[in-house]
C-alpha cells in the first residue's frame, strides 16, 4: 500500500470577530446567526472578543499570534455582517488558492493620498468602476436594501475593505504581516493592504455574498486616522 506522507492536513477555518456585546448578544447578531445557520455546511471555529473595548488591530493581532501554535485560515469579519452563502468556507478556501489575502470588495489600483479603497480624494470622488472589483449588500436582512456591484470578482487588488478579510495564518506569520495598532478602527484595513503590498503579498476579491449592516462614517476619528496614515506612508 502506497502512503503519501507529504499530504498536508487541511487547515481549519477560524473566524475572528470583536463585538461590544456579550456572547449571547453575538448569537443574535447577523454575523452570529450566519455562522450558526451555515455550520452544517461550513464548519468554522470562532475566536470571539466579546465585551470588547480594544481596537480591531489589537484583537486581530492577538488572534494571529495565537495561531503560531494552532494554524488556521483566519477570517476577520465585522460583527454586523449577514453571510448569505452557506458555502462561504469553500469560497474562502478557493480564493486563497489564487491570492494570499482575500476580501469581497476592493480596488485594483492605488493612487497617492487615497483616503479609502473606493475613493480617490477627500471630496469623496468614487474611482472608476473599471478599477473596482466585487459586490456587497447594504442593510439588515436578505434581500439587501441596496446591492453595490463594483465589477467582477477574482481580481487582484491593491486595497480592500476590511468588513471581510481572510488569509492563512501561515502566510501572515511567514511574512510577519500584522495590523498596525495605531489604527484602532478607521484605516486599519487600508494600512494592512499597504503593508501586504510592501511585502509582496498578493491580494484579491472572491465571489462571496454578504450584507453589511452599517455604513462608514467620515467623522473626526476618521480624519485623525487618515492623518496618521499619511504620516506613516507619506502618500
Amino acid at each position: 500500500m502506497m502512503i503519501n506522507l507529504s499530504q498536508k492536513k487541511e487547515l481549519p477555518i477560524r473566524v475572528i470577530c470583536a463585538t461590544k456585546g456579550s456572547l449571547e448578544d453575538f448569537k443574535n447578531s447577523n454575523t452570529g446567526k450566519s455562522l450558526i445557520s451555515s455550520c452544517q455546511v461550513t464548519s468554522a471555529e470562532l475566536k470571539l472578543f466579546s465585551s470588547n473595548t480594544q481596537g480591531l488591530s489589537q484583537v486581530y493581532n492577538q488572534a494571529i499570534e495565537e495561531s503560531l501554535s494552532s494554524p488556521a485560515l483566519l477570517v476577520f469579519v465585522h460583527d454586523d455582517v449577514l453571510i448569505t452563502d452557506f458555502f462561504w468556507g469553500s469560497r474562502v478556501r478557493n480564493g486563497l488558492q489564487l491570492f494570499d489575502v482575500v476580501g469581497v470588495v476592493g480596488n485594483k489600483r492605488r493612487v497617492p493620498n487615497q483616503p479609502g479603497w473606493i475613493m480617490v480624494d477627500m471630496q469623496g470622488t468614487l474611482d472608476s468602476f473599471s478599477n473596482l472589483s466585487g459586490s456587497i449588500g447594504q442593510g439588515d436582512f436578505f434581500p439587501p436594501r441596496k446591492l453595490d456591484y463594483f465589477g467582477p470578482s477574482n481580481q487582484e487588488c491593491k486595497l480592500m475593505d476590511g468588513v471581510f478579510l481572510a488569509s492563512s495564518s501561515e502566510t501572515l506569520n511567514l511574512y510577519g504581516l500584522r495590523f498596525d495598532p495605531q489604527f484602532q478602527f478607521h484605516f486599519y484595513d487600508i494600512d494592512f493592504c499597504r503593508s501586504a503590498e510592501y511585502l509582496g503579498i498578493k491580494m484579491g476579491t472572491v465571489d462571496l455574498s454578504i450584507i453589511h449592516q452599517s455604513y462608514g462614517q467620515l467623522n473626526d476619528q476618521w480624519l485623525h486616522s487618515y492623518q496618521l496614515y499619511l504620516k506613516k506612508w507619506q502618500s
